[in-house]
C-alpha cells in the first residue's frame, strides 16, 4: 500500500489530468484553434494519468512527455496497460514538436479526447481501488 504522500500526489497528477482534458475538450470543440493546442493538452492529459499510476506505486515519475518511456515502468511493477493506452505515443509530438515547431499531420481530434479520456478513467480506477 503507498504512503498517505505519494497517494496525494497522484490525486494532485490525476486532478492537473482532468484539467488538460478539460481544456483539450473546449480547444476541439472551436473550429478556430490549431490542432496543436488541442494536442498538446490530450497528451498532457495521458501524461499526467501515466504519472499519476506511477506516483501510486511510490514509482519516481521521470520529467519526460515520452508516453512509452512512462508506460514501461508501469509493466515493469505488474501493471497492465490497457493497450490504448500503451499506444498512445502518436500523441507524444503534440507536447514536444508542436511547441516550437509545425507537425506535417493533421490531429485526431476525437481519438485525441478518447485517448486522454481513457487513461483518466484507468489512472482514477486505479487509485480509487486504493481508497
Amino acid at each position: 500500500m503507498p504512503g498517505p504522500e505519494h497517494v496525494g500526489v497522484a490525486w494532485l497528477l490525476l486532478r492537473k489530468a482532468d484539467a488538460d482534458l478539460a481544456a483539450a475538450r473546449v480547444l476541439a470543440a472551436d473550429p478556430d484553434p490549431h490542432d496543436d493546442a488541442v494536442g498538446f493538452h490530450a497528451q498532457q492529459a495521458v501524461e499526467k494519468a501515466l504519472k499519476a499510476a506511477l506516483a501510486s506505486l511510490e514509482v519516481e515519475t521521470p520529467r519526460t512527455h515520452d508516453l512509452t518511456f512512462l508506460v514501461e515502468p508501469l509493466g515493469m511493477h505488474g501493471v497492465e496497460v490497457p493497450a490504448g493506452l500503451s499506444e498512445s505515443e502518436w500523441l507524444s509530438p503534440w507536447a514536444v514538436t508542436t511547441r516550437y515547431d509545425d507537425l506535417e499531420e493533421t490531429l485526431d481530434r476525437a481519438a485525441a479526447i478518447g485517448a486522454a479520456s481513457d487513461a483518466i478513467a484507468w489512472a482514477r480506477a486505479r487509485l480509487d481501488a486504493l481508497a
